[in-house]
């Protein structure tokens, strides 16, 4: 399966080498009708780290192929695949691998498509799991989320060993058979120099009050298509152009303590029917340094009217990882680079007649504080944030335009077309919704459900009362129960 993932790399990579000779060609192609302004074909395509290495799924337990820390990996999937890799992980590192699927632009899925990840024992015993999929039909985009082994007394999966990483596709019969590019990471986070907090902060504590945003002369940044391109972007006003089906990624260092307020902002565009909307569809998401999907959101778009998200973040620290009753502050444990995928859906291209405007307003709160003393180097690993990173992000570098460092930050080939994570800790008063919701005709009230994070309790994406289902699959053995999930809005 790892062929054509390949193969579409290196057709990518040539692509790319001839657009300055295809240019005129492409324009006359234009003239005589060939694509629309906002095809999907326009919408760009998800790129992985250049040391990425091929992989190949098993459909057994027995012929996995080894999945090693550190590295990065690309392979793709079926409909109905559930694929098998082997992980080997020590008794002191706190294990995290993620799964990006990509499908290509424009590629037809529907609600309720997704992955299902799952880390498990030889012997079958499941250390953790968790799901994501797509949310509104029709929609396709990248998704990601992560599967992981957190090392503490009574917790799951503490013996050294080699476990089982299951990666499986669903899709519904009616969804393209087309297959879906498919990205690996395994990060291993150091263990601690000596015993840390495992008592998460009372979520009432948590201050959700925003500041004023940013108010100062905006700056282009291009996002980029995936995690390893995003650009980078601290405490001010930025602005970009996405075009419909297209998702800019953008990420953010976020040190110890530190508290991430957001203001995504979608700005008018000329349309062509004055009364057509997307009920979904502009969206940000937000993940943590290991990919793990945090929360999102969603809103209504008419295309002459402004749309926006505000959202705050917890701060950020070490002991927010036991909050196993919530994923927006469960996954909210670790210093360094969080992302932003900021979305345009491609049913906003039926009715807009070019890219639509976006402007984030990011305040970073919080001098930096002094974290937990780690046996080993944890920011090499992923985990920290030092003064390369923050001249990084005052610099706009993407990450893949970076000369040094691992994983995210080398070069690129591009595979397929992405989407992704932000929002809110549910009926806690975190990531508080501040967007005016504008009525939509004939629209149900329903709330918008994204896809569940079994490892922490799901997010209510939504408005009103009727919150979305309580998760009915357990996070894994040695975990907690969770609690039914509130409606975040207020």
């Amino acid at each position: 399966m790892a062929g054509p993932a390949a193969a579409l790399a290196v057709a990518a990579l040539a692509a790319q080498a001839a657009l300055p000779a295809a240019a005129p060609a492409a324009a006359a192609a234009g003239r005589q009708g060939a694509a629309p302004v906002n095809s999907p074909v326009d919408a760009g395509e998800y790129r992985t780290a250049e040391d990425a290495e091929p992989i190949e799924g098993a459909a057994s337990s027995t012929g996995g192929e080894k999945v090693e820390a550190g590295k990065t990996y690309t392979d793709s999937l079926a409909p109905g695949d559930e694929l098998y890799y082997s992980v080997t992980l020590d008794a002191k590192s706190h294990a995290w691998i993620s799964a990006v699927a990509a499908p290509k632009p424009g590629t037809k899925v529907a609600y309720g498509d997704g992955i299902e990840l799952e880390l498990e024992s030889k012997g079958g015993d499941r250390c953790s799991s968790s799901d994501v999929d797509f949310a509104a039909d029709g929609a396709a985009r990248p998704i990601a989320d992560y599967v992981g082994r957190v090392v503490q007394p009574g917790g799951a999966c503490q013996e050294a060993g080699v476990y089982h990483l299951i990666v499986t596709r669903v899709s519904d019969a009616t969804s393209s058979p087309a297959e879906w590019p498919l990205e690996l990471r395994f990060m291993a986070e150091p263990p601690l120099a000596k015993a840390g907090p495992t008592t998460p902060p009372d979520p009432q504590s948590i201050p959700t009050e925003a500041p004023p945003p940013p108010t100062g002369k905006a700056e282009p940044r291009k996002g980029g298509t995936g995690f390893n391109d995003a650009v980078a972007i601290d405490h001010g006003v930025w602005t970009d152009e996405i075009r419909p089906g297209a998702t800019h990624f953008y990420r953010v260092p976020l040190d110890w303590g530190q508290q991430l307020f957001l203001q995504t902002e979608f700005g008018t565009t000329r349309v062509s029917d004055e009364t057509a909307f997307a009920s979904n569809g502009v969206r940000v998401d937000f993940y943590n340094p290991a990919r793990g999907f945090v929360a999102d959101e969603n809103e209504t778009y008419f295309g002459d009217d402004p749309a926006a998200i505000p959202a705050v973040a917890p701060p950020v620290a070490y002991e927010n990882r036991y909050a196993s009753y919530s994923r927006e502050l469960g996954n909210v444990g670790f210093a360094g680079w969080y992302y932003l995928a900021v979305s345009v859906s491609e049913e906003v291209g039926e009715f807009a007649d070019g890219p639509v405007p976006v402007e984030l307003r990011t305040t970073v709160k919080g001098e930096p504080e002094e974290g937990p003393a780690y046996d080993g180097d944890a920011a090499a690993a992923g985990f920290g944030v030092t003064d390369d990173d923050r001249d990084t992000a005052a610099e706009g570098t993407a990450a893949g335009a970076e000369s040094d460092g691992d994983g995210a930050g080398k070069k690129i080939l591009a595979i397929a077309g992405i989407g992704a994570g932000v929002v809110l800790l549910a009926g806690l008063g975190l990531w508080t919704l501040l967007a005016r919701r504008r009525a939509v005709p004939g629209a149900a009230g329903g709330p918008q459900v994204a896809g569940a994070d079994t490892q922490t309790a799901p997010g209510a994406y939504g408005s009103g009362a009727g919150g979305p289902a309580y998760g009915e699959r357990p996070y894994g053995d040695g975990h907690p129960p969770l609690p039914p999930q509130q409606n975040w809005r207020q």
